[in-house]
């Protein structure tokens, strides 16, 4: 059973219950003195608020999603040791899984769409991640058989996996819905997480001497998605969005590449990467490169191309909404910039269901098709 399925969660709380009533029902018979009847209440009071605590945080888990799976929790990366060939003919995203959207119709692709879960194979960094695109229903129909699409890059937060954004946010429902309503255009969906280089923490640094992951993001994603479906290889059709450190590094790409992406967008974004023992030393004593990597920094000493920006924030339970008002003021033409400012929400995945759809709206108006 999976750590965020319903039958753990009703399981341990239904342990909690009867061990709850197992206490109330022995501690007379436990009332006694001697070290036996004192170490049965001790063992029954330890093993039931162990128990309750569990269900309690399988609940918050299920909730926000901080952890996908046992090995996520406990550390144990699964999806490391991934080996693609690279022969004559062969392709930089390999396809291992398809599923279908829970919407009417959804098992016809031309109907409900379709997600693909793939492997990307970085050409020049060399980092290999697995991956799920979203393609929209109209990309299986004839009509649109000669079109391309535009694209957006969507990434999760630190330590998440790719899957919360199918299950906490639900990025390819969201954007069928709103296609469907005709607020948005069709647009393919590229969602991983950020830590292709499991268990670090690269904050989408290209770190010396380590993994290229700035590298991977900006120049071998797009470049591997527009050779294998039929997405434009302008930076007018590429968008990169994330919650979280997600936020941090779609704005960090989009802001340091106008070459490739058009727009970013970041759900409570912070604006400096972060350094401690989850990233490890991104720098080596590199100033410049640290420098680079604080965007506030960067919006006041580097060139601003003709790229928008999305930043998200709320008035109360936030903690970037100082940085998030400085990256506003900071922004200048030819770039631009857009908010959406709560007026609370903390930085969970409930707050940014609030702004996903109109996220998504936002980014499908600044990204063009051909």
């Amino acid at each position: 059973m999976g750590l965020t399925s319903v039958k753990v969660l009703v399981s341990a709380v239904a342990l909690a219950v009867v061990l709850f009533l197992a206490t109330v029902w022995l501690w007379p018979r436990l009332a006694r003195r001697g070290w036996r009847p004192v170490a049965g209440r001790v063992g029954l009071l330890l093993v039931t608020q162990v128990v309750l605590f569990a269900a309690v945080g399988l609940a918050a888990n299920r909730s926000f999603l901080f952890y996908g799976s046992w090995a996520d929790l406990l550390g144990q990366e699964q999806e490391m040791g991934v080996v693609v060939d690279h022969g004559a003919g062969s392709k930089d995203v390999r396809v291992v899984g398809t599923r279908a959207l829970d919407v009417p119709g959804g098992g016809r692709p031309s109907v409900g769409g379709q997600i693909q879960q793939v492997v990307v194979a970085g050409e020049r960094s060399g980092i290999v991640s697995p991956a799920y695109v979203y393609l929209p229903p109209e990309y299986f129909q004839a009509r649109y058989a000669k079109r391309t699409f535009p694209a957006s890059v969507v990434l999760t937060g630190y330590p998440g996996t790719a899957e919360n954004l199918l299950k906490g946010l639900n990025y390819p429902k969201a954007a069928y819905l709103r296609a469907k309503e005709g607020r948005m255009q069709p647009m393919v969906l590229v969602m991983l997480r950020p830590t292709v280089a499991p268990p670090r923490d690269t904050e989408c640094v290209d770190v010396p001497g380590g993994p290229q992951t700035e590298t991977f993001f900006a120049e071998d994603l797009p470049k591997a998605v527009s050779g294998t479906y039929r997405v434009g290889t302008k930076a007018r059709n590429w968008g990169f969005m994330g919650n979280s450190t997600g936020g941090y590094c779609a704005l960090k790409i989009a802001l340091h590449h106008p070459d490739r992406f058009a727009a970013g967008a970041g759900f409570s974004a912070y604006y400096r990467a972060a350094e401690d023992v989850t990233t490890g030393d991104l720098f080596h004593g590199d100033d410049a490169l640290r420098r680079r990597g604080d965007l506030l920094w960067s919006l006041d000493h580097g060139r601003q191309g003709n790229t928008s920006f999305l930043v998200t924030s709320s008035k109360r339970g936030e903690s970037n909404l100082k940085g998030t008002r400085q990256f506003i003021r900071k922004v200048k033409s030819p770039a631009q910039v857009s908010s959406i400012v709560l007026e609370s929400g903390g930085h969970n995945f409930n707050t940014w269901n609030r702004e996903l759809s109109p996220g998504l709206v936002w980014m499908g108006g600044k990204l063009s098709a051909e």
